[in-house]
């Protein structure tokens, strides 16, 4: 359902993309320019938190992400995405200067629950404010490139900002943070001056869409029911189950790893390497797009994702780093892939809001995921427990094999699929 609908007097084709992608470039590396993510964790056992109560904080901060997911994106969709983007930003900032501010373990329960409401607010306004303003160009046959890179150059920033994390917080942590937390207010200076906005209703009115085609619906809720076909319910879930596989097995893969002999410097290479390989294979996205379609990425992504777990049940460390940087590159991939999938079958109107349920399934998912993983990695040892995680992606691909065989629409009306 792609929709080339132009504004009056808008540049339009690959002129029009590049206008729209270049402050959303900077933004990405600004708003990834976080130099405390990779050193978060000491620098709560140096407030004197216990392991119990830093692993409550984090679990704490993807709930409430989760759960705030769904309201933030009706005030997206309602105020702006621009504007979600800019409170969500700012509230992490102001979160980020807290954490440092203070060692109360209380003080620091209300700063992490305000950094999960501000995560939410940013979830899905990014990509529906992006797409959108790329629907006004009438140039969303390049959005695939342009997310590809988008998420380049984020990882890219953010691996760099946490090596100089590791460097700055020798001299202070304040510098850490209130680093962090300028970049995020940078972020924000770049979409106000540079982005303009775009709520749910300037998005139908501008780009035209659905008109002549479907009725506009008054509340997200029944526009989620009119687009919620059975295939696009599927990828919501089978998408979430890939999310619920990637994201512990990048992150338990340095457990593993240390269990079968591997030294710190060796797997903190790994998992540099396995950053950097995440951030480089969406470069392949839209090529992968083009000539083989997300419905055949999908059970690929999933196929990979369980090879690498049953690769790394083996015990071998050697075996381990192979399969996680010759693997953990595909879902990146069809995560792009599939983040255009759903831009395409939502409206404009209520983009947001709809995005934002699919961020909070995905959530839900990866917390369960990080429970599920830890504790057959607890019961049956770090490499049979990886091994027997595998069915989680299995279960994935045989979810999406009926829609894959039958050919289903995800969209629910014309269009590209």
């Amino acid at each position: 359902m792609t929709d080339t609908t132009k504004a009056p007097g808008a540049a339009v084709g690959d002129g029009g993309a590049r206008d729209v992608a270049r402050p959303f470039y900077l933004y990405a590396v600004l708003a990834n320019s976080l130099f405390q993510r990779g050193v978060f964790i000491v620098f709560l056992q140096q407030r004197g938190f216990s392991a119990g109560q830093t692993a409550l904080l984090q679990t704490l901060l993807y709930l409430v992400s989760g759960v705030a997911e769904l309201p933030t994106g009706i005030i997206a969709d309602r105020i702006g995405r621009r504007a979600s983007l800019v409170i969500g930003q700012l509230l992490i900032a102001g979160c980020l200067l807290g954490q440092v501010a203070s060692s109360d373990y209380r003080l620091f329960v209300l700063l992490f629950v305000g950094h999960g409401v501000g995560m939410a607010c940013v979830s899905g306004a990014d990509t529906a404010l992006l797409y959108d303003l790329l629907v006004r160009r009438g140039a969303t046959a390049g959005y695939v490139r342009i997310r590809s890179r988008f998420a380049l150059l984020g990882t890219v920033a953010s691996g760099v900002a946490i090596v100089l994390g590791g460097q700055l917080q020798r001299f202070s942590w304040g510098i850490v943070y209130a680093g962090s937390a300028a970049c995020l207010v940078l972020a924000v200076v770049v979409l106000r001056a540079r982005v303009p906005e775009i709520r749910g209703a300037d998005a139908v009115d501008e780009a035209g869409a659905g008109a002549g085609r479907a009725p506009r619906d008054a509340t997200a809720w029944r526009a989620a029911l009119r687009v919620a076909t059975p295939a696009l319910v599927t990828l919501v879930v089978v998408s979430g189950l890939m999310h619920a596989t990637l994201t512990p097995y990048i992150v338990f893969t340095q457990r593993t790893l240390s269990d079968q002999g591997a030294g710190a410097a060796l797997v903190g290479a790994v998992v540099a390497a396995g950053f950097l390989v995440g951030g480089l294979a969406p470069l392949l996205a839209d090529r992968a797009d083009r000539r083989v379609g997300y419905r055949a990425v999908v059970p690929l992504s999933l196929l990979a994702l369980a090879a690498a777990l049953g690769l790394t049940g083996l015990g071998l460390a050697w075996v381990t780093v192979a399969a996680f940087l010759l693997l953990v590159g595909i879902p990146e991939i069809t995560a792009v892939l599939v983040d255009n999938a759903f831009n395409e079958a939502v409206p404009s109107r209520h983009r947001a809001s709809l995005l934002s349920a699919v961020a909070f399934v995905e959530s839900v998912l990866i917390g369960l995921g990080y429970l599920v993983l830890g504790v057959l990695m607890d019961g049956l040892g770090s490499g049979a427990g990886m091994a027997a995680y595998a069915a989680v992606p299995l279960l994935a691909c045989l979810l999406w094999l009926p829609v894959l065989l039958r050919g289903a629409r995800v969209a629910p009306g014309p269009g590209r699929e």
